[in-house]
């Protein structure tokens, strides 16, 4: 999936969570695609650098220099 995303696309932004992700992420284009790494989310890694990362603010940043739309983070309540 990544590396036909990676072909077929322009700049989507890649968030890459953990050394997992991070692995596959060899594949992307970074002169064509934008990539944020951080550690992955779980309460076992969080705190090593994933709270605090500003992935979410960071591509909402990107969307709006590409013209895009922000995404909303925000979780929806029912």
């Amino acid at each position: 999936m990544i590396e036909a995303l990676n072909q077929n696309s322009e700049n989507i932004i890649f968030l890459l969570w953990g050394a997992h992700a991070q692995k596959k992420g060899a594949m992307i284009d970074r002169q064509k695609h934008h990539v944020l790494t951080a550690p992955h989310p779980s309460p076992l890694s969080a705190r090593r650098g994933f709270f605090g990362c500003g992935h979410f603010s960071k591509t909402n940043q990107l969307l709006e220099e590409l013209g895009k739309p922000a995404i909303n983070w925000q979780p929806v309540l029912d």
